[in-house]
């Protein structure tokens, strides 16, 4: 019996995942650096709340559309893990205070 599954789909929400992270860091980079403030949706939590606003956003039309492009493919797990974690990795140190002292 032939298997028929597909990984496409769970590889879309990784690096949608990946994505979002990414987008956050580089969010809170760009207000560190003065050059973008996000909205406050929330007033007691600041920009903060406009920032995981748009990060989430990223995220979700990120997952939907390599969702889409993806459903019916079988791709190399590993790359897509590669990838994902470095965006992970760079928006953990995009939010490292150190870091914005460099700005």
């Amino acid at each position: 019996m032939v298997n028929m599954t597909k990984n496409g789909p769970a590889l879309a929400a990784f690096l949608a995942a990946g994505l979002g992270s990414l987008a956050l860091g580089a969010l809170v980079l760009l207000n560190e650096a003065g050059i973008y403030a996000a909205p406050t949706l929330y007033a007691p939590a600041g920009g903060l709340s406009g920032r995981t606003t748009i990060a989430t956003l990223v995220w979700l039309v990120a997952w939907a559309v390599l969702h889409y492009v993806w459903r019916d493919r079988d791709l190399d797990p590993r790359a897509i893990h590669t990838v994902t974690l470095m965006m992970v990795l760079l928006a953990i140190a995009a939010t490292f205070p150190p870091l914005w002292a460099l700005l």
